[in-house]
């Protein structure tokens, strides 16, 4: 059996900022978050859901919802929040979601030469 060390492993987590951020009941805007990687279950379970089977576009907030780990000071992240973010940034989340998600995606881990400081670039620009 191999054992891999932290420093090997994929990163599986990846921080963003959206272009315009959701504001919450109080008026607090939240924009830096974070997405997990999909299992998956998060690509099985919402089709179970009974609001994408009448709604087949709902699936797409529910994957949203359930990958997203943290959206400012909000983790976990509940779908009544995906719900209620701006077109662009749900769009935004959207392809995020495809870019970390497909196998080739554009996303891919380095390192600062200088601090070590571990980070994800965007290849496609």
């Amino acid at each position: 059996m191999v054992v891999a060390d932290a420093a090997s492993l994929p990163r599986t987590e990846i921080e963003f900022t959206l272009p315009l951020g959701f504001v919450d009941e109080t008026g607090r805007v939240h924009r830096d978050g974070a997405m997990r990687l999909a299992t998956a279950l998060d690509e099985v379970q919402p089709r179970a859901d009974p609001r994408v089977i009448a709604n087949q576009a709902y699936v797409s907030i529910l994957l949203i919802g359930r990958v997203l780990t943290r959206l400012g000071s909000i983790s976990p992240v509940p779908v009544h929040v995906v719900e209620r973010l701006f077109s662009a940034d749900f769009a935004y989340l959207q392809d995020l979601y495809m870019r970390v998600n497909e196998v080739g995606g554009t996303l891919a881990e380095t390192e600062c030469p200088s601090c070590g400081t571990r980070f994800a670039i965007d290849t496609a620009g």
